[in-house]
Order: structure tokens, then C-alpha cells, then sequence
């Protein structure tokens, strides 16, 4: 596998997440509805993903705990989103800003892990959101989509 494995899983992801508004309070149950996370599209990427990690080339960097990657910077295929890869396990990461929102698709590894209070699956943050993510219960692989790759990390 590699990074043209994973690409070519998230098309469909990237498709439909074109006209995606961060700031619709419905979206992550339109994307739950859409696209579930046991769905053909996400288990594709989950294993494009998986692989990724396992190979070493995905999160292959770490801190505080957190294994991270930035896999895909916002273009035109991607619909001007960047993807941001995380692993996380029971642990808070750094407090950022999403400058213009932030759409999460969470995969549950190991245990019965929540991201934020919420189970596997899509998570919405709005745009000019702040918090500091925190999975808890277990391990998760997360994929962050950010429009435009904007994120504002705090000290």
C-alpha cells in the first residue's frame, strides 16, 4: 500500500465533503447517515489508513504521546482540505484553533475509545472552535480534514 492507496480510498471522502459546511450544526449526523464508519468508503480508508500506519510512513512522528502526520496538504483533488493523521490513546493533545472548522472521521483500534465525548464515527468542530482533543478510553485513529489546512496551535 502507501499514499496513493490511501488518496485514492479518500476520493469518495473528498467528494463528499466539497460543499461541507463545519459550521452546520447537522453535519456530523449527515455524515454519520452518509458515510458510516462500517460503511464500504470508510473501511476502505480505515485500512488505507491502518496500512499506512503500520508501514511506518503514516504518523511517523510523535509528541507527548500523539503519533501524527499531515499526509495531504489542501489542493484541488482534495478539495482544498488538508488531512491530518492521529493516533491517539488516552491521552490530551495540544490546544489549538480551528481557523475555519474542522471535520474529524474517528476510528475506534482499541477499547471503547472517545474523542471528545464521542464514539467513533464523524465529529464537527465550527470554525473558530478551541479546545485541546483528548481521547479517553482507548486508542484511536483519527483523520482531521481542515479546509484550507488552517489550524492555529496555542502555547
Amino acid at each position: 500500500m502507501g499514499l496513493d492507496t490511501l488518496n485514492t480510498a479518500l476520493a469518495p471522502i473528498f467528494a463528499a465533503l466539497a460543499d461541507a459546511d463545519p459550521s452546520d450544526p447537522g453535519l456530523a449526523a449527515r455524515l454519520n447517515a452518509a458515510l458510516p464508519v462500517d460503511g464500504a468508503a470508510c473501511r476502505a480508508v480505515r485500512a488505507a489508513a491502518e496500512a499506512g500506519v503500520a508501514e511506518g510512513w503514516l504518523c511517523d512522528r510523535e509528541a507527548g504521546g500523539i503519533r501524527f502526520s499531515r499526509p495531504v496538504k489542501p489542493s484541488p483533488a482534495s478539495h482544498d482540505l488538508s488531512v491530518d493523521a492521529v493516533v491517539m490513546e488516552d491521552v490530551v493533545g495540544p490546544k489549538h484553533t480551528h481557523t475555519n472548522g474542522e471535520i474529524n472521521l474517528c476510528f475506534d483500534q482499541s477499547g471503547d475509545p472517545r474523542f471528545d465525548g464521542n464514539p467513533r464515527g464523524w465529529v464537527v468542530f465550527p470554525p473558530g472552535s478551541t479546545h485541546r482533543p483528548r481521547v479517553d478510553g482507548g486508542r484511536m485513529l483519527i483523520l482531521y480534514f481542515l479546509p484550507q489546512g488552517a489550524i492555529e496551535f496555542h502555547r
